[in-house]
């Protein structure tokens, strides 16, 4: 099993920046890609990004490219979402996901990982 724990969201105007964490436990030798989704009230968990368990390759969805990077820390077993130029469109509950697979690197589908964080709140004031 995977544990894995978002921290870093908050409260930021528009126009500023965050830097989400995703820490993760257990048996981390055993995944893959990571990847970073959010969701709103009444809508679907929306794909933002993913980076090859080897952090050599990075894939985001196309609202967030120039904005948003995602990186990781091998030794710290961690993985960051910088979010810069921030826009209140973008408030959602932030979510990290693993996947064991470590051949498909770009997974963009929830059903697609195996594992979950609890989620953090991003809220973006104009």
């Amino acid at each position: 099993q995977v544990q894995l724990v978002e921290s870093g969201g908050g409260l930021v105007q528009a126009g500023g920046s965050l830097r989400l964490s995703c820490a993760a436990s257990g048996r981390t030798f055993s995944t893959g890609t990571m990847g970073w989704f959010r969701q709103t009230p009444g809508k679907e968990r929306e794909f933002v990004g993913c980076i090859s368990w080897s952090g050599s390759r990075t894939y985001y969805t196309d609202s967030v490219k120039g904005r948003f990077t995602i990186s990781g820390d091998n030794a710290q077993n961690t993985v960051y979402l910088q979010m810069n130029s921030l826009k209140p469109e973008v408030t959602a509950v932030y979510y990290c996901a693993a996947d064991r697979d470590r051949v498909t690197v770009v997974k963009t589908a929830p059903g697609e990982y195996d594992y979950w964080g609890q989620g953090t709140q991003v809220t973006v004031s104009s």
